[in-house]
């Protein structure tokens, strides 16, 4: 018989801790039950409640331990199972400035893992709650994944218009799935199963994305040497498709024995064999390799198995792919782009990485973020001052309705042409330029980048250059003629 249960009060409040536990910290469910944790009113900045939901939930568990309540084999089933999630979020949190140290540091020391000072201290808290050691070490692994995933999701995806919290919360569930209790029985050392397909125009950050997702993989952690058996640096490469003739591509993918071909002087280890275990592959251009590579590729995502390049010997491939490509999404629904088979393997997920021209169009501030994160960037500090003069020029040179054709990869041009000779002079889109009017107004109706009056001078305008005076465009909209004139000269 259990010692000990918890109370309907205790259990109403730890089991809205646990459902904050398996939520996606990038959604609005998150911070719905950190709000209601901390019994703070809606509105309240997201930082500040969880803060007070972590100090609340610790104060909780204190309480619970000074009644004699707090080792979770003393509870039913139920119980001990929401006490040990709560017991978990509590010491995630606890360590949560020592996990992003962790990070940094393993950054700076490169491939070869660093030593965890704090994982025994961690280890000791846990134990003592009633957690075995085994399980602890795991826990202890899945966390510092957590606290990676969050780290790389939130520092390198700079933004957060509408669209980039959709994303941010999208490649959270590309990690850990929808359901993270799924994730933890069934998933975290199976995700080599899942691959992923990145789509966006050029320059909007699809490698950064696939970064995100490379370097937030499961990584064991070994008690004995007090680390992670590899550094998450290592966990990630990218190999882009475009770049390699034919001749080269299944070289590069898959490697080479010596004597293959004319020039092939040595073994040669494609992407496949110098992928880590634990780690994912980026295949950019994924778009434009041809039908019989596909076949190859198919064989290593559906039987984990490829031969180097003039051998019969069979390798297994134990990482992730992820895939990228800037053709169009109808292009590839439609068959135009991946063989039927193909597709259907390489698409357990499709994220679609947002232009900068949406991004910016759904928050005005989302400008002004990137910027300052690309100056913080390039110069090492963050200065207000320098903002508002790089603003100023790129206003002044390209105006507030600048398209950004380049996206975030040709803003990062822009502030560094703007830090050397204080101007830039933005590359119109070709199509922009070689499109007539009407097309023109049509494309910025689709992107929503078009403010009412200039729709309606844009519209009479046309109207005017063919019917030719201002009384047919009057008759045709429905306007009076002064109002028509004055709309076709304004524009």
């Amino acid at each position: 018989m259990p010692k000990n249960m918890l109370d309907p009060e205790e259990k109403k409040f730890f089991r809205t801790v646990y459902n904050a536990a398996f939520a996606n910290p990038f959604s609005e469910l998150r911070e719905k039950l950190d709000r209601k944790i901390a019994g703070m009113i809606p509105g309240t900045d997201s930082r500040e409640a969880t803060d007070m939901c972590i100090r609340e939930v610790n104060q909780r568990l204190k309480k619970l331990q000074a009644l004699g309540k707090g080792n979770i084999n003393e509870y039913s089933r139920e119980d001990r199972e929401i006490l040990r999630v709560v017991y978990l979020f509590d010491i995630f949190h606890k360590f949560r400035d020592e996990f992003d140290q962790l990070i940094k540091d393993q950054i700076k020391a490169g491939d070869a893992p660093v030593k965890v000072e704090f994982a025994e201290q961690a280890r000791q808290m846990v134990v003592d709650k009633g957690f075995s050691d085994h399980r602890f070490w795991h826990y202890f692994a899945l966390s510092f994944q957590l606290r990676r995933a969050f780290y790389f999701i939130s520092q390198t995806l700079v933004g957060t218009s509408p669209c980039m919290k959709k994303l941010k919360k999208h490649l959270w569930y590309n990690v850990f799935t929808y359901n993270m209790d799924l994730y933890d029985q069934y998933l975290w050392n199976r995700m080599e199963d899942f691959s992923t397909l990145l789509l966006g125009e050029t320059g909007t950050g699809k490698g950064t994305a696939a970064k995100a997702i490379g370097q937030s993989g499961f990584i064991p952690f070994d008690e004995k040497k007090n680390c992670f058996t590899q550094s998450f640096t290592r966990a990630f490469s990218s190999l882009n498709l475009s770049q390699y003739p034919e001749t080269l591509l299944e070289s590069e993918l898959f490697g080479h024995t010596k004597g293959a071909f004319t020039g092939a002087v040595e073994d040669y280890q494609g992407v496949f064999a110098l992928c880590s275990p634990h780690g994912s592959i980026l295949l950019d251009e994924i778009g434009e390799i041809p039908n019989h590579v596909q076949i190859k590729l198919l064989r290593v995502l559906q039987e984990r198995n490829f031969s180097p390049v003039g051998s019969h010997a069979s390798f297994r491939f134990n990482g992730r792919v992820i895939a990228a490509t800037n053709r169009p999404r109808k292009d590839i629904m439609s068959g135009k782009v991946f063989r039927d088979d193909f597709y259907y393997r390489l698409c357990s997920d499709i994220i679609e990485v947002p232009p900068l021209r949406t991004r910016i169009r759904e928050k005005a501030s989302e400008l002004d973020d990137l910027l300052s994160f690309t100056i913080h960037r390039m110069t090492g500090m963050r200065s207000k001052k320098l903002l508002n003069k790089v603003k100023r020029i790129i206003d002044r040179g390209l105006g507030k309705d600048y398209q950004w054709p380049g996206n975030v990869r040709e803003l990062e041009q822009c502030v560094r042409s703007v830090l050397l000779r204080r101007d830039y002079k933005g590359k119109e889109d070709a199509a922009e330029q070689d499109a007539s009017p009407a097309l023109t107004l049509a494309r910025r109706v689709s992107d929503q980048s078009i403010a009412v009056p200039e729709l309606v001078a844009g519209y009479c305008r046309l109207l005017y250059d063919t019917l030719g005076t201002y009384e047919k465009v009057a008759r045709a909209t429905g306007l009076d003629r002064r109002t028509v004139k004055k709309h076709i000269t304004r524009n």
